[in-house]
């Protein structure tokens, strides 16, 4: 994503998105899949979409995560567009999940653990608007248990800082390019998954533990 990482005591400058492409029609954009029947979709954006994805795709009932843009008023927008900011959409994940296995609100529950949604326009040191904290609603009910979430856990001072999500009605999502898709998981050794994505996630796995599917356990590499 053309990240420059600042920790501690060094400078990591690594690979990212629009450089980790695949060879063979990787930027090619992703199709996005058919809605399966009895299936339900939820869409919301928290930052890189790669430890998003990831987070969301190990919850128990979720059927696929893909990777890519909403929010602005673009049509079929590239990376290299809404990086720079002139289209408003934000990285975003659209969830594919069985409302039979996991409710839309415990999904609403894992969003606001997969990122931080107190910073504004930033996450960690991806800073702008396309890093946005956004949760996009499809009917009444989702914006209600959306608004209620926040509460619940602006309450329980989870976090020092309030919730600054924006709650905004679903319009219409985009796929982001193949290379997108799955990154994480393909790239665990990359400077900025290891540094970045990676304790997100492991965040993420100790907050939901109880939702994910069996399967998923810490990084090897992390205690």
């Amino acid at each position: 994503m053309n990240k420059l990482i600042l920790y501690i005591a060094g400078m990591f400058l690594f690979v990212g998105c629009a450089n980790g492409q695949a060879s063979g029609g990787g930027d090619a954009m992703a199709p996005l899949p058919k809605v399966k029947a009895g299936e339900a979709v939820a869409t919301f954006g928290g930052g890189c979409f790669w430890s998003m994805s990831e987070a969301m795709s190990e919850l128990k009932g979720v059927n696929k995560v893909v990777s890519g843009y909403a929010g602005g008023n673009t049509k079929n927008p590239t990376y290299e567009e809404v990086s720079s900011r002139a289209t408003n959409h934000a990285e975003t994940v659209q969830i594919y999940y069985n409302p039979k296995v996991i409710s839309y609100a415990t999904i609403a529950d894992a969003f606001f653990f997969a990122h931080d949604p107190t910073t504004l326009n930033r996450q960690g040191p991806d800073e702008g608007t396309d890093y946005r904290s956004i949760a996009f609603y499809r009917t009444p009910e989702e914006k209600n248990t959306l608004l209620a979430t926040i509460k619940k856990v602006n309450e329980s001072k989870h976090y020092n800082n309030p919730i600054v999500t924006q709650v905004v009605p679903f319009t219409v999502f985009y796929a982001a390019e193949n290379y997108h898709q799955g990154y994480y998981k393909t790239h665990l050794d990359q400077p900025y998954i290891e540094s970045v994505s990676t304790p997100k996630v492991m965040k993420f796995r100790k907050a939901m533990a109880a939702d994910l599917k069996p399967e998923f356990k810490p990084h090897p590499t992390l205690p």
